[in-house]
């Protein structure tokens, strides 16, 4: 196997071991720290820090002695949470993303955390005369702000709070008057049957919209969402022009994408020194 540019050994296997413990979960329903530990021949501490990662990335609910698959009714994570978690992928996913960008451009960003990622590095860029940016993301309008050169419209309708968030039918009619090259949109879950989906159907909804409303569309997604289900799907696959993901995102599923057209860009940590 080959490791990751910057990445040590160790964190590839404790990776992938997380990755097949949640499969695990998924599929049996419950798995146990004792079985976890000898099945890949590590501690039952190491066991327990894996499904403690886990469980911050939503994958799982631990229990007494093991885990199983998270509650379906349980609030969403707060935005606060779901932005310190993998970091340095959304930074990578962000800048490439923001790279697509042209000066002149209608483009709609859905509120997710990756979507705010992709915000700071428009932000950064300089030379803006005439960019548009439609969002429901509050954060998203708040970062760009006041940035020369850079129009923000949010859409309208009832804000969330754990999404920092604006949803609802109120925004649908500005999608009509406008239009957008591309959208840029986050989700909760990526998988080749469903699409990208999305936590709450309010969510889905509004995204839904934007993918309706854009010529282009392209999924920014970390390599922790590909291969799971959220509650709603937004956009089928085959509504999927490109995805923008980190180097650890499933070979099978990249290369099915590929084999449909879809462009996949795969983008590994920065270079050290």
């Amino acid at each position: 196997m080959t490791v990751p540019a910057g990445a040590m050994p160790g964190e590839v296997f404790s990776r992938e071991r997380q990755n097949e413990i949640a499969r695990l979960v998924t599929e049996h329903g419950r798995v146990r720290v004792r079985d976890m530990a000898t099945r890949f021949d590590v501690s039952t501490v190491t066991i327990r820090k894996d499904l403690a990662a886990l469980e911050g990335e939503g994958r799982l609910k631990r229990t007494h002695g093991g885990a199983m698959p998270p509650d379906r009714d349980r609030p969403e994570p707060a935005f606060d949470l779901r932005e310190r978690l993998q970091p340095e992928e959304k930074a990578r996913i962000g800048s490439a993303a923001a790279a697509l960008v042209n000066d002149g451009d209608s483009i709609v960003m859905d509120a997710s955390s990756t979507g705010l990622a992709v915000a700071r590095r428009i932000r950064q860029r300089d030379g803006w005369t005439q960019l548009t940016v439609i969002t429901n993301g509050l954060r998203i309008a708040t970062e760009l702000a006041g940035t020369q050169g850079i129009t923000v419209l949010m859409t309208g309708g009832r804000v969330r709070w754990e999404a920092m968030s604006v949803v609802g039918h109120l925004g649908d009619g500005l999608f009509d008057r406008i239009n957008v090259q591309t959208a840029f949109v986050g989700a909760a879950g990526f998988t080749l049957d469903a699409g990208l989906s999305d936590a709450t159907e309010e969510e889905a909804q509004i995204k839904r919209t934007m993918v309706a409303a854009a010529r282009r569309v392209i999924a920014i997604v970390d390599h922790t969402k590909w291969q799971r289900l959220a509650f709603a799907t937004f956009c089928r696959t085959d509504e999927i022009d490109a995805v923008l993901t980190d180097d650890q995102a499933p070979a099978d599923m990249v290369e099915a994408l590929r084999a449909r057209g879809i462009d996949v860009t795969l983008l590994p940590p920065e270079p050290i020194g």
